[in-house]
């Protein structure tokens, strides 16, 4: 199982396979060396601009990536495939097209999520990233082929429809804003299925917040995490929509960091559309339920379109014991509950 609960967290673990291929990757290099590459890489992301060059320009940078995002860009797009299968119980994705792929993690995560992925296009403008990617990907079931382009060049790489689904992982922050909609418009030519992540911070929403309206403007209807397709109610406010998973930290994760916690909490913002609409559109979770005495209070993105607060009691029944297992980002009422 990819889960494991911990105080009402998921909690992700990298597959076997893919923990064997990091440390594969990562074993020519020092704690020293990786955490002195991990250091300028933080503050580069922190900085959260277009990026013109590769972020990623040498095999010392790749592999601090590994050590240090690569994980949990992993286990936001594990969470984020989940929820799609969970919207759409029946996709059966056999092909990927990975924009911003960077070392593979949301292909591995894809992979890990539809079995029946058979193949994934991997587009980045980091020759570093993309040789780790295709060197770790040779040890799973998932064929791969990569581009070393610019995703937002329209002659950069080949212009190919016919995808299952397309995804961008934390992509969108390091382009031009006037560029970003290329990307998107080449996702939806791409896939009639489209998953977008970007980093859990108001930026990142507002990055997730456009997509999404690029994406209604191309026909697209939105999967998760939202119950509509009107406007977002927490856009007027001081407030962002974001989700958190946790992830297990390695031994080198931790060392790298110079962490002394064996998970940490990645937050992060997303969307999901699709050319077919949803079979069954439930309210969204947008906060840690409030677990009290004899009831919880749930802060809900509902239909009609509304950020608003519910208390489920004992009198609830069934509802009551799932809003006790409910978690931050999961639909409600649940699907064994939809009344």
């Amino acid at each position: 199982m990819p889960y494991n609960e911990v105080g009402g967290n998921s909690v992700v673990e990298l597959p076997a396979v893919l923990r064997e291929a990091l440390e594969a990757e990562l074993s020519g290099y020092s704690t020293g060396q990786l955490a002195q590459a991990a250091e300028r890489l933080s503050q580069r992301y922190r900085a959260d601009g277009p990026a013109v060059e590769p972020i990623l320009t040498s095999a010392l940078d790749s592999a601090a990536y590994l050590a240090v995002r690569m994980p949990a860009t992993y286990a936001a797009a594990r969470q984020v495939f989940d929820r799609l299968a969970a919207a759409q119980p029946d996709f059966r994705p056999a092909t990927l097209l990975d924009l911003g792929a960077g070392t593979g993690a949301c292909t591995w995560a894809a992979a890990a999520a539809f079995p029946s992925l058979e193949s994934s296009h991997l587009v980045d403008n980091s020759m570093h990233a993309l040789a780790a990617a295709e060197r770790m990907l040779s040890s799973s079931r998932v064929q791969v082929t990569v581009t070393a382009a610019r995703v937002d060049q329209p002659t950069g790489w080949p212009r190919n429809s016919g995808f299952d689904l397309a995804v961008s992982g934390f992509l969108l922050g390091e382009l031009e804003p006037e560029t970003r909609d290329i990307a998107i418009d080449q996702m939806c030519t791409a896939a009639p299925v489209v998953a977008i992540i970007e980093a859990g911070t108001s930026g990142g929403y507002r990055r997730v917040l456009a997509a999404r309206s690029a994406l209604i403007a191309a026909r697209r209807f939105v999967l998760a995490p939202c119950p509509h397709e009107q406007t977002c109610p927490l856009e007027p406010a001081q407030d962002w929509c974001h989700f958190a998973v946790r992830l297990t930290r390695s031994i080198r994760h931790r060392q790298v960091k110079g962490a002394e916690r064996g998970y940490e909490d990645e937050k992060y913002a997303y969307v999901l559309a699709s050319a077919q609409p949803p079979q069954h559109r439930s309210a969204r979770i947008l906060r840690h339920p409030q677990i009290r005495t004899g009831h919880v209070r749930l802060t809900l993105c509902d239909i009609p379109p509304g950020a608003h607060e519910v208390t489920v009691s004992k009198r609830h029944g069934s509802q009551y014991r799932s809003a006790r297992r409910a978690a931050w980002g999961d639909p409600w009422p649940p699907a064994e509950n939809p009344g």
